[in-house]
């Protein structure tokens, strides 16, 4: 009874979205590279590609470092809120898309958070990513809860998100479709994104860093976390082990899916999204705290898949944490679900921390 109730609202909460696009299906050959040209044969192009950048993914996740951070003090009115500024800072990897190639961060320092503080080595520091189509308000909430806990917090927005996202676009849909190449480039996009904010962290003297990611941003941060070794515990909310699985299933993503079907399988679709699957990096994740949370109703992230991730975990005996909230995907932004789901997160991130 309580899964038919919380599907049905799951359901009514994902319906609410009216602007979905059922957009055309693209292998994204023009998004190999720079200078890519169209193949005659552009699934093969692609296929050949991905086991190239398996071969070598710290090559692939390598972000270059940059001195080009731009800080700039919040209004008093934020400030009161816990806000202290905002991050800007280039890329590593640059799009077609102007307005994507900036980042924005806003910083969400601990009370008692200072260079005394840092130099000591006690001060703590997180990098949160949001949800897939978050806007600006993502996770602003849960960045002062962090702080409020002694856990500074810095919030990034993704790509093709909020201040990031070009004109043409009222959804983040650049960052999954049913164009495969851009799919993996523009989530790559997001784990240098992830990893020069890491830089910057670090260079305000914080060593004990870690990550916190949600749905989509989950994936990113496992990904990041996988390449970034001054990242000592991840926070993991909504989980699975495959990007394509959850795109191929999920509820939130039945418009991709629609993109998809007719043009590849599942099978082939998992195989090309590997440089993008948690699944690719667990054994890279060994010596980093993990908290896996997952939803007992989900039918965005399908609790099966969750429950293979956790499984995967401990078949190979990866350090790790679970919780289980007990409703389903969207509904894990409502009260009380959202307080209990905080809690939970910013606990493991300041005992770990």
């Amino acid at each position: 009874m309580l899964s038919r109730l919380f599907h049905a609202w799951e359901r009514r909460l994902a319906a609410v979205t009216k602007d979905r696009v059922v957009r055309p299906f693209d292998w994204g050959v023009e998004w190999l590279s720079p200078e890519a040209s169209p193949a005659p044969a552009p699934a093969a192009a692609v296929e050949h590609w991905v086991e190239e950048v398996m071969r070598d993914t710290p090559a692939f996740f390598h972000a270059p470092p940059t001195s080009d951070y731009e800080y700039v003090d919040a209004p008093a009115r934020d400030r009161r809120h816990g806000e202290a500024g905002t991050l800007r800072f280039p890329s590593a990897l640059v799009t077609p898309h102007e307005e994507n190639n900036i980042v924005a961060g806003r910083w969400f320092p601990a009370a008692d958070d200072s260079a005394t503080t840092r130099r000591r080595g006690r001060g703590r520091a997180v990098v949160v990513l949001p949800q897939w189509n978050s806007d600006a308000q993502g996770h602003v909430g849960l960045s002062r809860l962090l702080a409020r806990v002694g856990v500074s917090a810095l919030r990034l927005s993704l790509p093709y998100h909020d201040s990031r996202m070009p004109s043409e676009l009222t959804r983040a849909d650049y960052i999954v479709s049913a164009n495969i190449v851009r799919t993996v480039q523009v989530c790559r996009q997001a784990v240098l994104d992830a990893r020069r904010a890491v830089a910057w962290l670090h260079g305000l003297g914080f060593e004990r860093i870690g990550i916190l990611g949600t749905s989509l941003g989950s994936c990113l941060a496992m990904l990041t976390s996988a390449h970034e070794p001054r990242i000592r515990a991840q926070a993991l909310n909504h989980i699975s082990p495959w990007f394509a699985d959850v795109v191929w299933r999920g509820l939130s993503t039945r418009h991709v899916r629609q993109g998809l079907d007719g043009h590849i399988d599942l099978d082939r679709l998992r195989r090309l999204w590997r440089p993008i699957s948690p699944f690719s990096y667990l054994e890279r994740v060994r010596r980093t705290d993990t908290l896996l949370v997952y939803a007992a109703y989900d039918l965005t992230f399908p609790v099966d898949l969750s429950r293979t991730l956790i499984e995967e975990f401990r078949r190979l005996g990866l350090p790790h944490e679970t919780a289980v909230l007990r409703c389903g995907h969207y509904s894990t932004g409502s009260v009380p679900f959202k307080f209990f789901d905080g809690y939970l997160l910013t606990r493991f991130l300041r005992r770990k921390l």
